[in-house]
């Protein structure tokens, strides 16, 4: 386009939100405040446009659907799993997209329309576009080897904990917003704790306990199969509980699929997410009356998984 059709372009814009989009001065043009907005708004009706036609070209392809999922840590390491696991069996025809980030990633997603339900451990922000739905409570627990020379105990206390080497989840996660939290109500301020490591996984926090490297503080759920319960320990913070809401988000702005509301009732259905995250399979079978269907496959290329229900 030339010059003169992109200024008259900008000028029936501007007058048909009756706002001003560009300062121009002699150092060149920048976006006004309104412009920025505008910008930030068109980018986000681009992105949802942008996944309706995947949506759509994934129906034509072969008819299957296809939801978009976030989740933190823990909540795509050892819940997520087990839930679509389980979906699988009851509705074979959706695919699922997950995206494994942090809270605060997760939450960007939902409210820019790029991802449909997110799954977030601890506190939410607080936003207009956003829905939060409470659906399980996890419990924060210490974990130590089962070497430790506290492994007979069961529990600690908190200025117990200034004294050990501490491994915990990097800023922005809520595993380390929740404790965070707890301590300070507690009266203890977090610069307290001796922490000589941060890591960007559940998975890689509990490799380095199980060296001998330190203890951290992590969901129950990271340390609740059996094989786990061979190496760590678990211990509670004496006279205090530390429990944290698991959260599912939505965008208040965009009307949720049949599929959606499918998965949203699942998680709220306590009893069901109870067998599933027992991996009950055998009285869940009978219940539902479906054929073994295995796990489906799982990758993570740059943080995101793609879980297939062929």
């Amino acid at each position: 386009m030339s010059q003169p059709s992109i200024t008259l372009q900008i000028q029936n814009l501007e007058y048909e939100y009756g706002a001003r989009f560009f300062d121009r001065t002699n150092k060149g043009v920048t976006l006004t405040k309104e412009g920025e907005l505008f910008y930030e708004r068109v980018q986000t009706i681009l992105d949802i446009l942008a996944n309706v036609k995947e949506e759509i070209r994934a129906l034509a392809k072969d008819q299957r659907r296809l939801i978009y999922l976030g989740a933190t840590s823990t909540i795509g390491e050892y819940v997520l799993p087990n839930i679509l696991a389980f979906l699988l069996k009851t509705h074979p025809d959706v695919d699922f997209k997950v995206k494994i980030a942090n809270t605060e990633l997760i939450t960007q997603d939902i409210i820019g329309g790029k991802i449909h339900i997110g799954l977030i451990e601890g506190p939410a922000s607080q936003h207009e576009d956003l829905n939060v739905e409470s659906f399980w409570e996890d419990e924060l627990v210490v974990v130590i080897p089962n070497f430790h020379h506290w492994a007979s105990r069961e529990s600690i206390t908190l200025p117990e904990l200034s004294h050990e080497r501490l491994v915990t989840r990097e800023y922005g996660s809520g595993t380390r917003k929740v404790m965070e939290m707890v301590l300070k109500e507690q009266g203890f301020e977090p610069d307290q704790l001796n922490v000589t490591m941060e890591l960007g996984s559940t998975q890689a926090i509990k490799q380095v306990v199980a060296a001998g490297l330190g203890i951290t503080i992590i969901s129950s759920l990271a340390v609740g199969n059996e094989y786990d319960q061979k190496i760590f320990k678990t211990l509670k913070i004496k006279d205090i509980p530390v429990f944290r809401p698991l959260s599912i988000l939505t965008n208040a702005q965009i009307t949720q699929s049949k599929d959606e509301r499918i998965l949203i009732n699942l998680l709220h259905d306590h009893e069901l997410i109870a067998d599933v995250l027992r991996n009950d399979y055998y009285e869940l079978e009978e219940h539902i009356n479906i054929p073994h269907i295995a796990h489906p496959a799982v990758s993570y290329p740059e943080g995101q998984a793609h879980w297939q229900g062929h």
